[in-house]
């Protein structure tokens, strides 16, 4: 029986080794690729910074431009700024439901993007994360044309990682890689404050 049991498995193995296999054999093309990480759950932003942190071991340089969130405090931000290979961009100024001012967050978005713009022509940066640039174009405070254009004028082998709930269907179908994260269950609802570490 249990040998029975093992010959099946390696059976099974085999046969999914050889579909692994065909399809790494097919996958030989080489350029930096659009990925968007998005959902209503939680690490996102987390995700992407795991990939400024492979970039890093890679020996590579990386870019992050953080919309939006406009305190400086967060671990992940702490960490990388003391890293040579990385260019850590605060452009936002807190959460919409904390400045409540529409010209103002229009007009820091903008600005945002130009630096943002910046990161994205720079062919020195390996990879180049977005973070919660999905709320601005969502909100309308950037073209999407104008930020589809720029990423697809990047140098040919920069990584460009956007993160943010409710990715628009454009950023969507432009991407190489999109991830949706789902919210199951959160330790804020439960009353649990964001914890040092965990959250930020």
């Amino acid at each position: 029986m249990e040998e029975d049991r093992a010959r099946r498995h390696r059976r099974r193995m085999q046969r999914k080794k050889a579909v692994v296999d065909a399809a790494m054999a097919r996958a030989t093309g080489d350029r930096g690729v659009l990925l968007v990480l998005t959902g209503n759950g939680k690490g996102k932003s987390s995700s992407a910074f795991g990939m400024v942190a492979r970039a890093l071991g890679h020996g590579l340089r990386a870019g992050v431009a953080q919309f939006i969130k406009g305190r400086q405090d967060t671990g992940e931000e702490a960490f990388f700024r003391r890293q040579p290979g990385v260019r850590w961009e605060v452009l936002g100024e807190g959460f919409t439901w904390e400045t409540q001012d529409l010209p103002r967050d229009s007009r820091t978005a903008r600005r945002g993007w130009a630096v943002a713009r910046e990161l994205l022509r720079d062919p020195g940066l390996a990879l180049v994360v977005l973070d919660e640039l999905t709320y601005p174009l969502r909100l309308g405070w950037l073209s999407l044309d104008t930020v589809l254009a720029d990423i697809a004028a990047r140098p040919r082998h920069q990584h460009v990682v956007i993160t943010g709930r409710g990715a628009p269907d454009a950023l969507i179908a432009a991407a190489d890689t999109v991830s949706r994260v789902e919210d199951v269950k959160h330790a804020f609802r439960a009353g649990i404050r964001a914890q040092p570490g965990v959250d930020r």
